[in-house]
């Protein structure tokens, strides 16, 4: 199951069906299973509290995530910056669905074990993320 959360920022319009048919894909992909996975969009201020409070980091970050894993049920809190993902996708030039999408995937692939403290597990969560990306089908076809 897969549920939306917004917290001091605008409600999107968004699909969680979506985001179970795609993660449920992306955990099948690594030999898991879709477990609970909140996703929570906030505002940069909520989330630099957020790692202050948890993580005591004093910096804005895109995402913060809380495993609940249970064997290989993937479960999971992902609070996640709306105002930090809009930076991002304006930076590089992405649109604002799919840079969000990113994030997501990020956190998801965080609770699947992955990590990104050097250089080389950046690249390799990179990778990822454009793989997890590519699982995304159009409705349109």
């Amino acid at each position: 199951m897969v549920e939306l959360f917004f917290e001091e920022t605008a409600i999107l319009d968004l699909d969680p069906e979506f985001f179970v048919l795609w993660l449920e894909k992306l955990c099948k992909k690594h030999n898991r299973s879709l477990g609970d996975i909140n996703i929570i969009l906030c505002s940069d201020e909520y989330l630099l509290q957020m790692n202050k409070d948890h993580l005591q980091h004093d910096y804005y970050t895109d995402i913060i995530t809380f495993n609940y894993n249970d064997d290989n049920k993937i479960s999971g809190d992902l609070f996640i910056s709306v105002d930090r993902v809009r930076e991002n996708a304006a930076e590089h030039r992405e649109r604002f669905p799919r840079e969000l999408n990113r994030v997501i995937a990020h956190g998801v692939l965080h609770l699947i074990g992955f990590n990104d403290k050097t250089d080389q597990e950046r690249l390799e969560m990179r990778t990822r993320e454009n793989e997890a990306l590519e699982l995304i089908v159009s409705r349109e076809t």
